[in-house]
């Protein structure tokens, strides 16, 4: 018969480890035994059955009065104490989350009005079709769609292709506005650019379509191929 270890000191009878894990009592000769129990993580091992690790005895009590001590340091940091805390927390990720979406709001606009040295996005007329091409810096993948509505509500009637250069890597968009649904799709323009710039695939609706490259160097000869699918 295999012997299982204690749960505080995971050691056999013969002072070699076998199991480590907990024990429910079976093993000692009172459950005060096991002394202090501190639960560190508790999930999913398989349908209908959880799993808990946990700490005890010296173990446990030296990882609680580590929790306290870290607790006390935030209280310190926040200026604050007790039942506040967790009411202080809240509020800075509340703040936290509303300046990110008015960063992004503002690199969205900035993008929009060509400034710290986007470029223009010039409109030009391709096969018959308004088209707007436009290699942007300082916005992200998650940028490109509102960027993409905004760019066809000002052309009424068009297609736009935005390329966006995070640095390590390229996102792409593209959108075709409702009316031209039937002639060109944002998947096909999509495709053709992501193509010239390393890119695999990509997808989305006809409406809008969203991919990504390993590299923007190639911004100009992606663009150049979304015209030619509107060319026909």
């Amino acid at each position: 018969m295999v012997s299982m270890g204690r749960a505080d000191t995971g050691k056999g009878t013969d002072g070699k480890t076998y199991s480590l894990e907990l024990c429910g009592g079976t093993h000692v000769a009172r459950t005060g035994d096991i002394g202090a129990f501190a639960l560190t993580a508790e999930s999913a091992s398989s349908a209908g059955v959880r799993r808990i690790e946990a700490l005890t005895g010296q173990a446990a009590v030296d990882m609680l009065r580590g929790r306290d001590a870290r607790l006390g340091e935030i209280e310190g940091l926040l200026k604050t104490g007790g039942d506040e805390v967790v009411a202080r927390i809240k509020a800075l990720l509340d703040e936290r989350k509303s300046l990110t979406n008015e960063v992004a709001q503002l690199r969205r606009e900035l993008a929009m009005s060509g400034g710290a040295g986007q470029g223009a996005a010039p409109e030009i007329e391709v096969g018959g079709v308004k088209f707007v091409g436009q290699v942007l810096t300082g916005v992200s993948g998650k940028d490109l769609p509102p960027l993409i509505d905004e760019h066809k509500a000002r052309l009424g009637s068009g297609v736009v292709l935005l390329i966006a250069d995070t640095g390590d890597k390229a996102a792409i968009a593209a959108g075709v506005t409702p009316d031209l649904s039937g002639k060109v799709s944002a998947v096909d323009i999509l495709r053709a650019a992501v193509a010239q710039l390393g890119g695999k695939g990509g997808g989305g609706r006809p409406d809008l379509a969203q991919g990504g490259a390993a590299s923007a160097e190639n911004a100009e000869a992606a663009i150049a191929a979304a015209k030619a699918v509107l060319e026909g």
